[in-house]
């Protein structure tokens, strides 16, 4: 029988955040692959916000581009059809439009990580259903409504994820774990953190993370 080696993975990320949609798949796809080799991970998802100061109303997605890197909405619309196809590729549905809204999201890191706390093992299905909410529903992730959906989706506890949210519980721990990984050099998103010391960035294929971690592993 082939030894299990057991990866620690810190998936640093935010729910806006379509290459880490890609990412994930590209990163669960490869941990499929790898099973049969006695390599496997358990992943925690750790909090990053790609817009910090985004209002509650949020922001029109073509809007955003435009002003946060200076992309035209022809070349915003191109962006999001490549972005989509990669997504497809990880069975992802992705279904943004001209008319999507960029949301503030750290009430749903709050939620994850309350999800981390409490049943470790539905974190991820709780990250997908966030993605799922965000980028296939085109749904508003400061709505508590919405948030607690994805909690019971996930399999948590939909009144336990309300009044998490109505408390501002995990406020300070979600914003002191995000000024940890900046300090540590995390400024973009996805970052896939191996073992506290190897970093493997972007919304890389499954071949990609395949190959570094199968290194990692036998390392």
């Amino acid at each position: 029988m082939t030894p299990t080696r057991t990866l620690n993975i810190d998936f640093v990320s935010d729910v806006v955040c379509p290459w880490c949609v890609v990412g994930l798949g590209g990163l669960q796809t490869a941990l499929d692959r790898l099973k049969p080799e006695g390599i496997e991970a358990r992943i925690t998802f750790r909090p990053f916000e790609l817009n910090p100061d985004m209002a509650p109303e949020g922001e029109n997605i073509v809007d955003h581009i435009g002003r946060k890197y200076g992309a035209t909405p022809e070349q915003s619309a191109q962006n999001r059809e490549m972005i989509r196809a990669r997504a497809a590729e990880v069975g992802f549905d992705m279904r943004m439009t001209d008319a999507s809204r960029i949301w503030n999201t750290f009430d749903a890191h709050r939620l994850l990580h309350w999800a981390g706390e409490v049943a470790p093992d539905k974190q991820a299905a709780l990250k997908t259903a966030l993605f799922h909410a965000h980028f296939t529903d085109n749904r508003n992730l400061t709505d508590t409504g919405v948030l607690t959906t994805a909690a019971e989706t996930a399999g948590l506890n939909r009144a336990e994820a309300a009044e998490v949210l109505a408390s501002g519980r995990y406020a300070q721990a979600v914003r002191t774990e995000q000024a940890t990984w900046r300090a540590r050099g995390i400024n973009s998103v996805p970052a896939v953190v191996v073992d506290g010391k190897y970093l493997i960035s972007g919304g890389q294929p499954a071949a990609v993370f395949e190959e570094a971690l199968r290194k990692i592993a036998g390392e």
